[in-house]
Formats: C-alpha cells, sequence, structure tokens
C-alpha cells in the first residue's frame, strides 16, 4: 500500500509585510499599465484633448489675477500678478487633482482588487502620476507667461526638485488616508469635493502668504500646503518673494506626518479592501 509523505506549511509570522515592498517593485509593470491606462481614459473621446489640462488652471489664473490682482489690489511682490497666481496654482492643482484621484481610484479598481493579489498601494500611486502628467502639462503655461512678460527666473529655479519632492510627499499622503477611507465609508465621495473647494480659498493660491498678518503667519502655515505653495514661489519668482522659515518648517513637519500616517493607515486596513469593497 503506497505511503504519501505529508508536506508541512509553516507561515512565519511578519514574513508577508517584509516581502510587501519588495513586492511594489516587483509589480511595477502593472504600475506603469495602470497609470497609462487612466492618462488614455482621461482623454478619450475628448474633443481638445490633453488641452482641459491648460484650459482649467488658466482660467483661474485669470478670475484670480483679475479679482485678487486688478479689483482687490493686492501686492504681487514685484512680479507680473498672473506669474504669481500661477506659480501657486502648479502644486495646488497638483494636489487637487491627487486627492481627487486617489479617493475614487480603489473604487474604481474593485474588481481588480477582488481577483488579484498585488500591493494595493500601487493603485493611489498611479493615480498620483496620472497628476503629474496634469502638472507637467499646464507647466507650458507658465513658460508661456513667463516669455509673454520677459520673465527670467533666478538661480533659485535649481531648488524646485525639492519642494516638487515636497508637494509629492502631501499628495501622496493625503490620497491614501482618502483611498483607504472612501472604501469603508462611501460618503468621502462626498467631502473630497468639498475639501479641494475649501483648500483653495484657505490656501495662498490667488495671493500672496505675506499679506497674512505676522502673528498669524504660523498659524496660517498649519496648512501644509502653505509651505508647498510658498516653496514653488520662492524657487520659481524673484523679486521680494521670500520664505517664512517658522511656517515652512511646521508645514514641512506636517507634510512628513501626513505622508508617514497615510502609509501607516492604508497599510493598516489594506488587507480589508477584498472584502470591504
Amino acid at each position: 500500500m503506497p505511503t504519501h509523505d505529508k508536506t508541512e506549511l509553516i507561515i512565519e509570522a511578519g514574513r508577508t509585510e517584509k516581502q510587501y515592498w519588495k513586492d511594489l517593485w516587483s509589480y511595477r509593470e502593472l504600475f506603469y499599465f495602470l497609470a497609462w491606462r487612466d492618462i488614455l481614459v482621461r482623454y478619450k473621446q475628448t474633443a481638445i484633448g490633453v488641452a482641459w489640462a491648460l484650459i482649467q488652471p488658466f482660467l483661474t489664473m485669470v478670475v484670480f489675477t483679475v479679482v485678487f490682482g486688478q479689483l482687490a489690489k493686492l501686492p504681487s511682490q514685484g512680479v507680473p500678478y498672473p506669474i504669481l497666481v500661477f506659480a501657486a496654482m502648479l502644486p495646488w492643482q497638483f494636489f487637487a487633482n491627487s486627492l481627487s484621484g486617489c479617493s475614487n481610484s480603489l473604487i474604481s479598481n474593485a474588481n481588480l482588487i477582488s481577483k488579484v493579489y498585488f500591493p494595493r498601494l500601487i493603485i493611489p500611486a498611479s493615480a498620483v502620476i496620472v497628476s503629474f502628467v496634469d502638472f507637467m502639462i499646464s507647466g507650458m503655461i507658465l513658460l508661456a507667461l513667463m516669455i509673454w512678460y520677459n520673465f527670467v527666473p533666478s538661480w533659485r529655479i535649481i531648488t524646485l526638485p525639492m519642494f516638487m519632492a515636497i508637494a509629492f510627499a502631501a499628495a501622496m499622503g493625503g490620497g491614501l488616508w482618502l483611498a483607504a477611507l472612501n472604501v469603508k465609508y462611501r460618503d468621502f465621495r462626498y467631502v473630497v469635493p468639498f475639501i479641494v473647494q475649501f483648500g483653495l480659498y484657505i490656501s495662498p493660491v490667488g495671493f500672496s502668504s505675506s499679506i497674512v498678518p505676522k502673528e498669524w503667519r504660523l498659524l496660517y502655515s498649519l496648512n501644509p500646503m502653505v509651505g508647498v505653495i510658498d516653496g514653488f514661489r520662492w524657487a520659481i519668482l524673484k523679486g521680494n518673494v521670500q520664505i517664512y522659515w517658522p511656517g515652512f518648517i511646521l508645514s514641512l513637519g506636517l507634510v512628513i506626518l501626513l505622508f508617514a500616517s497615510g502609509i501607516w493607515y492604508f497599510r493598516k486596513t489594506e488587507r480589508t479592501f477584498a472584502d470591504v469593497i
């Protein structure tokens, strides 16, 4: 009578967590595919294609320039007001689009999540990359404005990648929180547009943060995007544009906290996505 050897399977605690970050690299092709798919879907069957990524920030810039620059006569710190506004529109639009894209990313890929294993972090990360493509396209408007006004940036432009990395961290951190929360609480599909709209008005997009009274500037910097926007303006513009360093350090600390806590909460709830979604 034949004998059958028994195979013993041992599951080691914590091994999955160690493997997770290696899997992110192993599944990089899926990351590329999701990002490219979302870019194609965004502009599929649109009459003017990628021009939509130019129209929205451009019209917003025009409105802010008229309201704050022409009517309210707010200071422009020695630079043309449209350039002052658009230097802030770039990081803000990137952040706002990332929040919107990330919050719905897991719901939009529900079938994929419930059937196939892969690190779920790939999905919101690909949504941020799509927003970065819009950021690069919108950057052409800023370049055109600089040519129109014969504006040449100073040496500080070389620091722009550092502030871009901070914007990435803010977008990714906030996006991970909203993506995970939206799986469990579908109310967030209504909350996110409000957050984006409200955040536009409390962030120094249409005006310079220098108009905020000195005694309130540190409190105002509790908005993480204040430091990001001020950093972009400092890097791109010249004139009298300066960084309020205590507020910038506070905003930077909050961005780091948002990014770290976003990854922590996403990883904590990730194993329940397939069941809840």
